[in-house]
């Protein structure tokens, strides 16, 4: 018996239902699930909405291709690209290949726009690698021997204008990184050899066992006990990318031997406050932050820091933030809640940790003032105040921790905020 197939009532133009089709291709390659089950449903949603007015075939291409909001931004580069820009083919390519540093000024791409580029180029700048002969313009040779190195230009990229292959080789490197921290001199003592200070009670005690005679004074010296390093990390919709990469580099320090740390304690925060360390001890980097994923709820969502906060202080700071503590948070400080709540809340956090150092992405902008409300009220309480947009700023970390003087960008932006 022949096996049968449903009819598709597609529309009668070819040409509509070829681009549809190379459209979805250039998603899939870009990291969205448009598959074939999608694209025919695309297809019927054309026919039956028509093709004369842009935001309804934008929107209707959309609702056809997207099903998580991360999926908005690649979605909107790709649709831009292809169905908009008259000049895209030429627009991508110099997105992809290499460019002269300074032979003209670099427009930076906007975010998921390396990704799109790369998902409608799929195979042509390699067919033109592998193929040099079918280029047929003057070939230029350039001694590039003294310009900036990849890796040196990874180091100083923001992380939301990565593309997929400059990510995985960002969290390459930052696997590598180390977070070391000089150990810390406690309160209780130890029997040294050469200590400073005398041991009088095991002198003593020594001395009894030879009928009271004392024939040498014992000493002793202070302990040294590691600091924790509490991470509180933002995961709301505007720190996703950030997040991401901060969480690979929080792994890499969890699992590094002699890093100089008793614990890694790892917090993610958007609506609610999740306890992701025990995820984080996991070997494996992918597994780690896909059981970390799947355990906070809140991804990309809303942001409420004070809320967060408060619930971090009253649920986990005496547990976590008794041997001096370095706390790390990571956010943007766009609070939607009461700035006197999250005001009291950093204060709370100030008092019970031994260093807050923020790391705030919006520090990549020259001109960045403490203009929002949810700035206004951390900024006081924090101790360093760093950007995070790039591995360069992760590996500013390590000044950061071994000055105490180091106060990164807080006296100007305080400057600023007591101007107003």
């Amino acid at each position: 018996m022949a096996a049968s197939y449903t009819p598709l009532d597609l529309p009668d133009d070819p040409q509509l239902v070829r681009n549809v089709t190379h459209f979805a291709r250039a998603l899939r390659v870009a990291g969205l699930p448009a598959g074939p089950g999608r694209v025919a449903d695309a297809i019927r949603a054309v026919a039956v909405a028509g093709f004369t007015d842009r935001a309804d075939f934008y929107a209707t291409l959309q609702a056809c291709f997207t099903s998580r909001p991360e999926h908005r931004a690649v979605f909107a580069q790709v649709f831009r690209l292809y169905w908009r820009d008259p000049q895209f083919l030429e627009h991508m390519m110099s997105l992809l290949l290499p460019a002269v540093q300074g032979a003209a000024e670099e427009r930076l791409a906007r975010p998921a726009e390396k990704r799109a580029a790369e998902a409608l180029l799929h195979g042509v700048v390699r067919s033109l690698l592998n193929h040099p002969e079918d280029d047929k313009t003057t070939e230029i040779e350039i001694d590039a021997r003294l310009t900036m190195s990849p890796h040196e230009r990874l180091r100083t990229l923001d992380f939301e204008q990565m593309s997929n292959a400059e990510m995985a080789e960002a969290k390459r490197l930052l696997a590598r990184l180390s977070l070391p921290i000089q150990p810390l001199t406690a309160r209780r003592t130890m029997a040294a050899f050469h200590g400073a200070v005398p041991d009088w009670r095991r002198t003593m005690r020594d001395a009894t066992r030879r009928g009271g005679e004392i024939q040498s004074f014992a000493l002793k010296t202070r302990r040294d006990r590691l600091p924790a390093l509490v991470c509180l990390c933002d995961i709301s919709g505007s720190m996703s990318s950030y997040s991401r990469a901060v969480l690979h580099f929080l792994h890499a320090v969890a699992n590094q031997k002699g890093a100089g740390w008793a614990k890694v304690h790892a917090f993610t925060f958007g609506t609610r406050l999740t306890n992701i360390t025990r995820h984080l001890r996991q070997r494996d980097v992918d597994a780690a932050l896909a059981a970390a994923g799947a355990e906070a709820q809140d991804w990309e969502g809303g942001t409420r820091i004070g809320a967060c906060l408060t619930a971090f202080n009253r649920d986990w700071s005496r547990r976590i933030m008794g041997q001096g503590a370095v706390v790390l948070l990571i956010t943007d400080g766009l609070d939607r809640d009461d700035p006197a709540e999250l005001e009291a809340a950093m204060v709370r956090l100030q008092l019970s940790a031994r260093r807050v150092i923020w790391l705030n992405p919006l520090l990549r902008w020259d001109g960045f003032a403490p203009k929002a409300a949810g700035i206004k009220a951390m900024l006081p309480h924090v101790d360093s105040f760093r950007a995070g947009h790039n591995i360069a700023a992760l590996e500013g970390l390590v000044a950061a921790l071994s000055r105490p003087d180091d106060f990164g960008e807080k006296a100007r932006l305080m400057r600023l905020l007591s101007a107003d």
